[in-house]
């Protein structure tokens, strides 16, 4: 396959801390690369330099001539003063885009991203949303390379959904960063993983990462051992020697000092150690009763009831803006009920992480943003931690305890965030989208400590593969207060509904084959009405072609940006009028007259 991008000997530090160093590797056509690495050993640094955003030590990038790229940031940056339609306009080339196509397919992409209101000004979008207009944007221009960084951040289920179907399909190249496990299964045809400034590549999807890489970490460690064991038999040897000096001693103490490096290696598998414990939890958790709020027409809880059980762990699903966070605020009291009320057992200390949540003094060092919470961290009389030490079971070593916290990767203040509040022994933990930022290994620890923590939880996620380990069972937020209770995780919900929308449009075809022969007419004659009717479509149609056939002509002689993008927008609503019209104009000519 052709090569797309070159990547030879590419290093890149900061200071005295080396990001990555001399990693060389390729993309070609047609692969769909995901790159997993630890937090703060600079993936999305990675993908900055790739797109010209950063600058690097040393090394070449070579792309090939005239290649279009994409660049998804984890936070887009839109001209706030433009609206939708004029920043996905942006990357259109009269001398390249067909303009029909272009207009078409940004229409139609920008409506299965949920974008409606093409004149919304970039300034008014939520996070999720400008998150999508920025990667219809990157879709409409039809690049020859997509790079990604966290892709699945702030966006619904059902729009992952639709973009790992979209990408999967598609004859696309792809180079990503995602922590989403299912999207990096489904969507990758190729791994890289940067482990200690080392690139290593495997040819397949995540799971068969997972197993290929085990392999690996086996036949290191098999090695380091063999090395070893042989370095203490030639340590033995080199303290005999002291004064050799012949040829074959020289090159036996040259090898001995190379052996020596391989038997001191470690494979480095520093995960997150939470083996935190919760404090004691009573059999009375929370009631709700008889709760509403609303948000003018919009509903969030309608006469809302649920006893809560000892031990419940709940994920929460639902588009964004149904009011999955505005629940949670109504439970930790937050956020005031309209009416009604949450009964909350005395026992419960809740534990919050939430996307708002994080606020660091980023010039503060990490032992001193915990040292301000507690100096001792107390679980029980057999269980205490200094500060130091309790950070060290989140992988912050000495050295990073002395950090300041602006200069840690997000992911890092993610992990320090979710110490600072598990250093409080909650007994009931309610994470709003604790996925964001953190890397694979870190989630995988958090699944096993939550799949032992000995409390509640409450989790909000898009992560589909989060939820699938964690949670019993799902409130599916429907909006407009429609709240249903799913017993089973994601997966077995998804599964559900997709054969449930599957028996609903089977009995909906049945019902249109049935329903023209209820309602067969008997007559086939126009009335006076649709004779009017017919009579002035013919006109329209007519009106409204001569009108499509002008700016027709002005695309092919050519305008200026502004007047195309107003032409665009104008030529829009006459094919849609044209469409409609001439659909009703057919079907009015197969009657008599």
């Amino acid at each position: 396959m052709e090569s797309i991008l070159q990547i030879e000997n590419l290093t890149k530090s900061y200071g005295d801390r080396l990001l990555f160093g001399d990693i060389t590797f390729g993309v070609n056509e047609g692969d769909k690369i995901g790159i997993i690495a630890k937090n703060g050993t600079g993936k999305s640094t990675l993908l900055k330099i790739l797109c010209n955003k950063e600058d690097y030590d040393s090394g070449n990038i070579i792309y090939r001539q005239d290649v279009r790229v994409g660049f998804l940031e984890q936070t887009p940056e839109l001209n706030p003063n433009k609206t939708v339609l004029e920043v996905c306009m942006e990357n259109y080339n009269s001398n390249e885009d067909d303009v029909w196509d272009y207009e078409n397919r940004m229409k139609q992409t920008l409506s299965q991203l949920k974008i409606t209101d093409f004149n919304q000004k970039i300034s008014e979008l939520s996070g999720g949303q400008l998150k999508r207009v920025a990667l219809s944007k990157i879709i409409i221009k039809k690049c020859d390379l997509i790079i990604l960084d966290e892709p699945t951040n702030h966006l619904d289920i059902d729009i992952i959904e639709w973009l790992e179907g979209y990408l999967s399909r598609n004859k696309v190249t792809l180079l990503m960063v995602t922590h989403d496990r299912y999207f990096l299964d489904k969507v990758c045809n190729k791994i890289i993983e940067i482990d200690q400034q080392t690139i290593y590549t495997y040819q397949g999807n995540y799971n068969y990462y997972l197993e290929k890489r085990q392999e690996r970490i086996e036949a290191q460690t098999a090695e380091i051992e063999k090395a070893r064991n042989l370095y203490r038999t030639e340590l033995e040897w080199i303290r005999r020697q002291p004064q050799a000096r012949g040829t074959k001693a020289k090159y036996r103490i040259d090898a001995f000092y190379e052996l020596k490096e391989v038997a001191n290696k470690r494979i480095n598998e520093n995960n997150v150690q939470l083996n935190v414990k919760s404090s004691y939890i009573g059999s009375k958790i929370f009631e709700a009763i008889n709760v509403k709020k609303r948000f003018g027409d919009k509903i969030i809880l309608n006469e809302f009831n649920y006893n809560f059980s000892r031990y419940e762990k709940l994920g929460i699903v639902g588009s964004n803006g149904v009011g999955k966070s505005t629940f949670i605020k109504l439970l930790l009291g937050i956020t005031t009920p309209d009416s009604g009320y949450f009964d909350i057992g005395e026992t419960v200390s809740f534990g919050y992480y939430s996307q708002e949540g994080m606020q660091f003094d980023e010039s503060m060092k990490v032992i001193d943003a915990v040292t301000k919470i507690a100096e001792i961290v107390v679980f029980d009389e057999k269980t205490k931690y200094t500060a130091s030490q309790f950070l060290n079971l989140f992988l912050f070593s000495p050295a990073d305890q002395q950090k300041f916290i602006y200069k840690l990767s997000g992911g890092e203040k993610r992990r320090l965030y979710l110490a600072t509040i598990l250093m409080k022994k909650p007994n009931f933990l309610i994470l709003d989208e604790p996925t964001n930022d953190l890397d694979i290994i870190t989630l995988e620890i958090l699944e096993e400590y939550l799949s032992k923590f000995n409390g509640c939880v409450i989790i909000i996620s898009h992560d589909r593969f989060f939820m699938d380990k964690t949670v019993d069972h799902l409130f599916i937020f429907e909006g407009n207060g429609i709240i249903k209770d799913f017993p089973g995780n994601y997966s077995e919900y998804r599964e559900w509904y997709v054969l449930k929308e599957k028996e609903k449009e089977s009995k909906n075809k049945v019902t249109k084959s049935i329903a023209p022969q209820c309602k067969r007419d008997n007559s086939n004659k126009m009335t006076f009405k649709e004779k009017k009717e017919f009579e002035a479509l013919e006109k329209e149609i007519e009106t409204l072609t001569n009108e499509k056939n002008r700016i027709e002509e002005i695309f092919q002689t050519g305008a200026s940006p502004e007047e195309m993008l107003k032409l665009s927008s104008r030529y829009a609503e006459i094919k849609d009028s044209l469409d409609e019209k001439e659909l009703r104009w057919l079907e009015l000519s197969e009657k008599d007259n």
